[in-house]
């Protein structure tokens, strides 16, 4: 256990925080979930950087942060369908690839191939980071600005699609030709 390991499981502590503090009725509760999520948000940029730094990459760690990440992404969008703020049908389309790319990263790691995140990737992260961000603050909050939320959220889906495509396309043909562990 080392300090990158103990703040990816901050990052999962706080999502029964933020889900609790998203679908409160306290005034300011939008504000709250959203220092909250910002929190845990910046953990996954200070333990990926704690841990390339200070040379304490690990295997629980390499296993443990994309988990955390999409169990935070994940959640969030799905508790904004709960609160209205989110369709859900495009809830589903960005749980299910994150969960159709996890499950393909499982496979190729199972033929020795290792999948690396992309860019196409990282801007999906990007945008689903400040698009829920908006999310979370809500209509009331933002007025004018709630466009830009929903720009952001179908960018978000427009990317997830486009960066779920790219594993496919890129590393597919060799994952076909790989020999399975079996």
């Amino acid at each position: 256990m080392n300090a990158p390991n103990v703040l990816t499981m901050l990052r999962v502590a706080l999502i029964p925080v933020l889900l609790y503090v998203l679908q409160a009725s306290f005034h300011g509760h939008e504000i709250a979930a959203l220092a909250v999520f910002l929190l845990a948000s910046f953990t996954d940029t200070v333990d990926g950087f704690l841990a390339r730094r200070t040379d304490r990459i690990t295997a629980l760690g390499q296993l443990l942060d994309p988990i955390a990440d999409k169990l935070l992404i994940t959640s969030g969008f799905i508790s904004l369908v709960g609160i209205g703020s989110v369709q859900a049908w495009m809830a589903v389309v960005i749980v299910g690839r994150e969960l159709g790319v996890t499950g393909f990263r499982a496979v190729a790691a199972s033929r020795g191939i290792v999948i690396p995140a992309s860019w196409p990737g990282k801007i999906k992260m990007a945008l689903e980071t400040v698009t829920l961000s908006l999310l979370i603050l809500g209509k009331p909050i933002l007025g004018g600005l709630w466009l830009a939320a929903e720009i952001g959220l179908w960018l978000v889906l427009a990317v997830a699609v486009w960066s779920a495509g790219h594993y496919f396309w890129k590393y597919g043909p060799a994952i076909v030709k790989a020999p399975s562990g079996e």
